[in-house]
């Protein structure tokens, strides 16, 4: 999984060269499940979009992919993923995080997403697509909240646009600078370390909390 993601680049080249436009389902997939599934926060999010956005033009030609159907791709995969997450969530959650110790259901990943709702209320639906593992669990934890899904569409569309959008446009834009595309492993380094930066806050402030309680 480290490899993919470090050199995702690459992956994405060898299935645009083999698959054509099938590669927008594959990637679509994988969108689907990181922000679907709550045993899959591990699928890379940010950087298969940054690493996508450096394949895109506006008129697709042999391997690329046209930004417009990457864009639509991408949103429709987080929209329905965010949907399906909600809904599981709504019905089923209570019951498979009913086991402290589940390696599968981990419930130290559920408790720090409502740390984060605790925190940011509904806007967290929009935050939590820019934080790993957050990011998966949100949806979830808003069902199970039986947050109303009017509100919850609404949050979801909006945070589904501006994390498509964002890093797809980065890796659009910042893929023509050569220190960037040359260096692309640095970079999807980099950029898994910024958008990890407000996890490891949360984390951090949260044990801080705690200690101080146990005063």
């Amino acid at each position: 999984m480290l490899d993919f993601v470090l050199h995702i680049d690459k992956h994405i080249a060898e299935l645009i060269k083999q698959h054509g436009a099938m590669t927008y389902v594959f990637l679509g997939l994988i969108v689907f499940c990181e922000t679907g599934l709550v045993v899959t926060p591990f699928l890379p999010g940010d950087s298969l979009l940054f690493a996508a956005g450096l394949f895109c033009i506006a008129k697709q030609e042999a391997g690329s992919l046209n930004v417009y159907v990457a864009f639509a791709t991408f949103m429709i995969a987080a929209l329905c993923g965010d949907n399906l997450n909600y809904l599981i969530g709504r019905s089923f959650g209570k019951k498979l995080f009913k086991h402290e110790n589940s390696k599968i259901f981990k419930k130290s990943n559920l408790d720090k997403t409502h740390e984060f709702f605790d925190k940011h209320g509904k806007s967290t639906i929009i935050l939590a697509r820019f934080v790993p593992i957050v990011r998966t669990f949100a949806p979830f934890v808003a069902g199970m909240g039986e947050m109303p899904y009017r509100i919850f569409l609404m949050f979801s569309v909006v945070g589904a646009f501006l994390w498509v959008g964002i890093f797809l446009a980065a890796g659009y834009f910042l893929g023509q600078i050569p220190a960037v595309k040359d260096n692309f492993e640095i970079a999807v380094i980099a950029m898994v370390a910024v958008t990890g930066v407000p996890l490891i806050w949360e984390v951090i402030k949260a044990r801080r909390e705690n200690r101080n309680k146990a005063k």
